[in-house]
């Protein structure tokens, strides 16, 4: 793949943010973006599908991948829970002359922006605070206790890299943080 070969957006957030929210709501709004699916060793949630939210992969099929040189960028984001790009992605979606969206956490995040340069927007969706954070968290229903003070403490880590992205949108009211990053989102692509 050559780099920088088109434009991407990349959303990253902490957790219960409403970063993937905010991506498909602008998914259905400005119909040149595509979904970058991302490959991961965790379990499906429920309302997940394979190839749709994530490429579901056992930790050895991933770290395989990883072997084979398959990704763009790859993290162990918890123990032997692993997340990343796969070239293979990114090229479908140029070759249908389209811009990649990216849904992706905030290490994946910022290496994809030093991959990609300035030919990627890098958006930190940031809560208003960690408190409504964590009533977000916990409304989803689909995680322990102990994972949810694993988020938590992970989120305050993530919040302080929010000045390393290109662009900090705070999700108070989720159609006024639409509105303000389509048209964002739109001068860039323009650019």
């Amino acid at each position: 793949m050559k780099k920088n070969e088109g434009k991407c957006i990349i959303f990253s957030a902490p957790s219960g943010a409403g970063k993937t929210t905010i991506v498909h709501r602008l998914l259905q709004e400005i119909p040149s973006l595509s979904f970058s699916v991302s490959a991961c060793s965790r379990e499906a949630r429920p309302t997940e599908k394979d190839g749709v939210d994530y490429y579901f992969l056992t930790a050895d099929e991933f770290k395989n991948k990883i072997e084979n040189q398959e990704f763009i960028e790859w993290e162990e984001v918890y123990a032997n829970n692993f997340y990343g790009t796969l070239t293979s992605e990114i090229e479908k979606i140029w070759s249908a002359n389209k811009s990649v969206i990216f849904d992706v956490d905030v290490v994946g995040g910022l290496n994809l922006k030093r991959y990609f340069g300035d030919k990627a927007l890098a958006v930190f969706v940031q809560p208003p605070s960690l408190e409504i954070l964590e009533k977000r968290l916990r409304s989803r229903k689909t995680e322990s206790e102990e994972k949810i003070q694993v988020r938590i403490k992970k989120a305050t880590i993530e919040m302080e890299r929010a000045h390393e992205f290109d662009y900090v949108l705070v999700n108070n009211e989720l159609d006024l943080a639409v509105n303000e990053i389509k048209e964002i989102v739109l001068k860039f692509l323009a650019s």
